[in-house]
Formats: structure tokens, sequence, C-alpha cells
């Protein structure tokens, strides 16, 4: 686990970009935060460093989006989702299980119940000393992705 601070959206964007250069296909990536946290604009950088064009938006009333770059990001947003079983309607597990391609969720803290084995955990909080201060704290849940939070938090402070 790591943390970093930023403050400016700016800064949020560059560290985004970070992970863009460094994530693996077959990650699943969950996004926590209130809402304006930034973690729309997180996604929106990691998905243009994965080579994304056109808009990038958080997928709040169709409650996925797919963009294609690099590789295919499924992007979720669970936030107006009211029971488990919704998401079996949208095909969440079949994206999460063997995911191919990137998974990023949105409110994943809604049901942590339904999230997969392995997964990034990418907390972010506003500091409350700026505006626009942030806090993200970058874990790895399960075993899967422990050695590449080991090397983005590396390639993460030698870039930053």
């Amino acid at each position: 686990m790591f943390t970093c601070m930023t403050n400016s959206p700016e800064e949020t964007v560059h560290l985004a970009e970070l992970v863009g250069q460094k994530i693996r296909e077959g990650t699943v990536l969950c996004l926590e935060g209130d809402l304006g946290a930034g973690k729309t604009l997180f996604v929106q950088s990691l998905a243009r460093t994965l080579g994304v064009e056109g808009e990038v938006t958080s997928p709040t009333f169709n409650l996925m989006n797919v963009y294609e770059g690099i590789c295919r990001i499924y992007h979720f947003d669970l936030y107006r989702l009211e029971t488990e079983a919704e998401l079996d309607d949208i095909g969440f597990y079949e994206y999460t299980e063997e995911p191919e391609g990137i998974v990023v969720i949105e409110w994943p803290d809604k049901f942590p119940e339904s999230l997969p084995e392995d997964y990034v955990k990418v907390c972010i909080q506003r500091t409350g000393v700026t505006e626009e201060g942030r806090r993200l704290t970058f874990s790895s849940v399960g075993e899967r992705n422990q050695e590449f939070i080991k090397e983005l938090e590396s390639f993460v402070h030698t870039s930053h």
C-alpha cells in the first residue's frame, strides 16, 4: 500500500497517467471516493494514456461504458444500483471474474461482497488543506496485484 498527495486536478491527471503507463491487461481497478473527489477525472486520464480517443464519461445512467484503446476498458459505475441482482443484469461478473482488458469500477464499496478476489483499490479523499488537494491511497486486495503495487509505487515516486 502507498499514498500520493496531489494539490490540483492537473497533478491528479498526471498520477493517473503514470498508472496508465504501468497497468496491465486483466487488472480490475476499484475507485472509491465521495461525489466530486475525482474518480471520473482519474478514469479519463487513465483511458487517454491507454489510447482512448473521444469522450470518457462516468457511466452513471447506463452503468457501464466500454472504451477501445491499446486494450479495451470496461468502466462500471455502481452508484445508482440498489441490489446485487442488478449486477447480474448488467453482466458485471462476466467482466470482473476473468477480466479481459482493464475493468474500472466506481463506487465498489456499495457491493463489497460482489467484487472479485483480486483487485487494485484506489481511495481518493479530499485532504481538507485546499479545495483541490487529494490523498490517493493505492492498495492490492488479494495476492495477484501485490507486485504491481510495488512496481507502481516505485515508478510513481521516481516520476512524480
